[in-house]
């Protein structure tokens, strides 16, 4: 393998740019459900966090995408889009599944709206607040709960926060619940949106909100180069893709002798110094200073022991 490194950062800097929860994405559990899946099993989007759930409504009514619904959350009843139905989710418990209240009336949706502008003079009001007490954390964004009197505040911090005071001060200007939730850095990419160096959007907010740890091995697997510019996203932390990619290049490289692995070669001794996945080859380096590249086919197992066969 070559890896290549910026010239000034170190290994222990790199590993900063890792989730601070386990170093690899947990195992995908396979196999089929304990229960019976409802039919139809809705996707449903929560904009003011770009989480999506799986629901199911107890109702002959069919609803199609961009369809606006009541469901309960994880802070009370909120709006949330239907993003269509889901045929294959894979493993799903059923606590994973929420039960939709009902369609969002016309009135739900302009209270919607109305909310929207609140949540924007809050925001301002509230970051005053946080510059008046010198508080070390940055907000992030702001949401009223459709049909409960509370409003959300999401932020980002280094460390625990004491925002007591704070909460009194909000409390005393908009006279209802308030809740102050921190969240993590790949959350705020999620929230807020944005393109990432591919020129898309970023993959947490358009393509997926399961945000899998993301760990330095699965860079070094991929064959990348270890520039911390290029593996990492504008959230600071790992790019999200390394995961997506992490599981086929593991499957590929399992059919595959390891790297390090010595062969007897044209009268000499090799060893396998990097397998390129994508180009379908495996480079082998030589004790006197030679390098030859031959393809996966060349490569067979037998008794247990790895063995480069004749071209066919």
């Amino acid at each position: 393998m070559s890896d290549s490194y910026d010239e000034h950062i170190s290994e222990a800097d790199l590993r900063r740019l890792e989730d601070p929860v386990a170093t690899e994405a947990a195992p995908r559990v396979k196999g089929s459900v304990a229960f019976e899946l409802p039919d139809p099993l809705y996707r449903i989007k929560l904009e003011y966090s770009s989480e999506t759930v799986l629901a199911s409504f107890d109702s002959t009514e069919v609803l199609g995408p961009n369809s606006a619904v009541i469901l309960p959350t994880r802070h009370g009843l909120d709006l949330g889009l239907v993003l269509g139905t889901v045929r294959h989710p894979g493993y799903v418990a059923p606590d994973d599944i929420v039960v939709l209240a009902r369609v969002a009336t016309e009135e739900d949706k302009k209270r919607r709206a109305d909310h929207v502008i609140r949540e924007r003079e809050s925001f301002k009001v509230c970051q005053e607040k946080i510059v008046q007490h010198k508080l070390d954390m940055k907000l992030v964004a702001t949401h009223y709960l459709l049909e409960e009197p509370k409003v959300l505040f999401f932020f980002t911090a280094e460390s625990r926060v004491d925002f007591r005071e704070l909460v009194k001060d909000l409390v005393s200007v908009f006279k209802m619940r308030i809740e102050l939730r921190q969240i993590g850095v790949r959350d705020e990419s999620r929230v807020l949106g944005g393109l990432g160096v591919c020129g898309r959007c970023y993959c947490c907010h358009c393509v997926t909100d399961k945000l899998n740890p993301v760990s330095i091995k699965m860079a070094k697997d991929q064959n990348l180069s270890l520039n911390s510019m290029k593996i990492s996203g504008p959230c600071g932390r790992l790019l999200c893709c390394l995961s997506y990619e992490f599981g086929f290049y593991r499957e590929e490289k399992a059919a595959l002798p390891p790297e390090g692995a010595r062969f007897s070669y044209d009268g000499s001794s090799f060893k396998i110094t990097e397998i390129n996945v994508l180009g379908r080859n495996v480079r082998l380096s030589s004790d006197d200073g030679r390098q030859i590249d031959l393809p996966f086919g060349r490569f067979a197992k037998s008794d247990g022991r790895w063995a480069i066969v004749d071209e066919q």
